[in-house]
């Protein structure tokens, strides 16, 4: 807060850890070095006796610290001239260090009514040795269910030619009515969340690491699953995996989405429109959706 630090940094982006919890280790350190020559004093003491004897002998208990990322290892600098073929890592090194991870998801789908769910998802990320497991689980699992919204509820519809009812230039799904972010039932039923183990990281605060966004487009495991899922429902109507797989599915993967790809004679009628009949499924098969509204 800018009443202890005047120029202290956002909390945005995660970086509360990684700067304020290397402020708090600095001054932690500080009064460790002044509490050391009152516990040479009295050996075996524990450390509320060594604090006890501290403050009697009017040591100063309280420290200010602060922290900023060592330029000389983290910075990029785009006017550095990079020769052709040469090393870009010439203009410098754009982060304090990398948080990575990977999930694997098993979907099913309705093939009737082009709805999904997310039978289990399997997530492992490297964020060094974590100082609160619980939060940065927590963390991992909002980011990944936010991710899963995004790729397969939150569909955007602007004014454009492809939407003309909706004024030119406005946002129509700008509200809970029209923009469908993911609720409790669309939660994985079974969700695992694993940290790397050993994964030290001496560029932060006792070799932890930010979640940050990371875990956020681990959901893409759900969208992939999701038209692993659709290929499968297309090879009963098209035979071979080559027809089934060539077709291009938007994301978000919403049910409308969804049902239209799995081609059958539903999708070949309604294609159809007035006319009688229905198109080849061939023709079917290569329909694109391109949104629900």
């Amino acid at each position: 807060a800018t009443d202890k630090v005047a120029n202290a940094s956002p909390t945005a982006a995660s970086l509360s850890t990684d700067l304020y919890g290397m402020a708090t280790l600095i001054a932690c350190e500080e009064i460790k070095e002044r509490l050391a020559p009152i516990a040479a004093k009295l050996p075996g003491a524990d450390f509320t006796s060594v604090v006890q004897a501290a403050f009697f002998a009017r040591v100063d208990l309280t420290a200010h610290g602060f922290y900023s990322l060592p330029t000389d290892r983290c910075g990029y600098d785009w006017s550095i001239p990079v020769p052709k073929g040469g090393n870009p890592n010439v203009r410098g090194t754009p982060f304090n260090y990398f948080t990575q991870g990977t999930a694997i998801s098993e979907v099913e789908i309705d093939c009737l009514t082009g709805d999904s769910r997310v039978l289990r998802a399997d997530i492992i990320m490297d964020i060094g040795n974590s100082i609160n497991p619980t939060i940065d689980i927590g963390q991992i699992e909002g980011a990944f269910i936010q991710g899963l919204g995004w790729l397969t509820t939150e569909e955007l519809a602007f004014g454009d030619r492809e939407h003309p009812w909706i004024r030119p230039g406005n946002l129509f799904t700008k509200g809970p009515g029209t923009y469908k972010i993911p609720s409790f039932n669309d939660t994985p039923i079974d969700m695992r969340v694993a940290l790397l183990d050993n994964a030290n990281n001496p560029f932060a605060v006792h070799s932890s690491k930010a979640i940050g966004e990371p875990p956020f487009f681990l959901a893409a495991a759900v969208f992939f699953a999701i038209r692993e899922a659709i290929v499968a429902a297309r090879m009963d109507a098209l035979g071979t995996r080559s027809a089934a797989a060539a077709f291009q599915l938007w994301s978000p993967a919403t049910s409308e989405r969804i049902r239209m790809a799995c081609v059958d004679d539903v999708v070949a009628r309604a294609l159809a429109g007035n006319d009688a009949g229905s198109v080849p499924l061939e023709e079917a098969s290569a329909h694109k959706t391109k949104g629900s509204w």
